[in-house]
């Protein structure tokens, strides 16, 4: 079973980036990007994890934290996705913490009307070590602990970021989800062994789609980001991708073909123990 492309579907789009030290330069490619995506007809664009800044320091982000709705990283996002009469799910922003020395990593989303409807904060905050590989967040990022899911659209729609793909009792959390966007950073490392196992297991599991937007390609910081940008289906099949470079990816989600799916496989209705 396929979820092919239709008539009165609705489209997303996750965008792919490979983002430096420059806000406004960031913002000026994202731009491009959204613009891209909409051309393309889709109702709903997410960008990656970082997308505003990739800073040659941990610490960059934390000089250009913004308090919520205020800065030029939300009246971008406000008023791009009014412009063009999309949904825009704002990758992650740094918003300002008491903390002096740490931010909150957060998705922000914004309707057609520029308007924001939902914030999700990191949950689970990426640790590795790996040979010359070391990353922290906690040292610079404050978890949050909200699950957020919000109806839309194209119906109730979960947030996560990145690291939260490995904890799968948060998707179940969710329930009941029809999209689940995952703005990401993942690392060349992480990403070549677990990105596409890891999005491709959350959609089958939850029977969801999923929009799954990276960052991809080399930094100005020394680090790449894994890419592969991917849209899938809730039978975890990969409706489009983006290996490496900037771009966008698009795909249509098909409500009945999920219903169909959920009607023939009730996996969901068959759980028995609760998270």
């Amino acid at each position: 079973m396929t979820g092919a492309l239709g008539e009165g579907g609705l489209r997303v789009a996750a965008v792919q980036m490979a983002s430096g030290p420059s806000v406004a330069a960031n913002l000026t490619e994202a731009e491009v990007l959204i613009k891209l995506a909409a051309k393309q007809g889709a109702k709903l664009v997410v960008l990656p994890e970082y997308f505003a800044i990739l800073g040659l320091k941990d610490t960059d982000k934390v000089a250009v934290r913004e308090k919520p709705g205020e800065g030029p990283i939300q009246e971008f996002l406000a008023k791009t996705a009014k412009k063009l009469g999309i949904w825009l799910v704002g990758g992650s922003v740094p918003l300002w913490t008491e903390d002096p020395n740490k931010v909150k990593n957060t998705t922000l989303v914004f309707n057609d009307q520029g308007k924001q409807v939902a914030r999700y904060d990191k949950i689970h905050l990426f640790g590795f070590e790996m040979g010359a590989e070391k990353y922290k967040e906690e040292a610079t990022i404050e978890a949050g602990d909200e699950i957020v899911v919000f109806d839309s659209p194209f119906g109730r729609v979960g947030l996560a970021i990145c690291y939260d793909l490995r904890f799968p009792e948060l998707f179940r959390r969710m329930q009941p989800v029809d999209l689940i966007v995952v703005p990401a950073a993942f690392t060349e490392t992480t990403g070549r062994a677990h990105w596409e196992t890891l999005v491709r297991a959350r959609a089958i599991e939850n029977l969801a789609y999923v929009v799954a937007s990276a960052q991809g390609g080399f930094h100005r910081n020394g680090r790449e980001t894994h890419g592969d940008s991917m849209i899938v289906d809730p039978w975890g099949i990969v409706l489009d991708r983006l290996p490496r470079g900037s771009g966008v990816v698009v795909a249509e989600l098909d409500q009945d073909y999920k219903a169909r799916l959920r009607q023939s496989l009730p996996a969901l209705n068959h759980r028995v123990l609760s998270c």
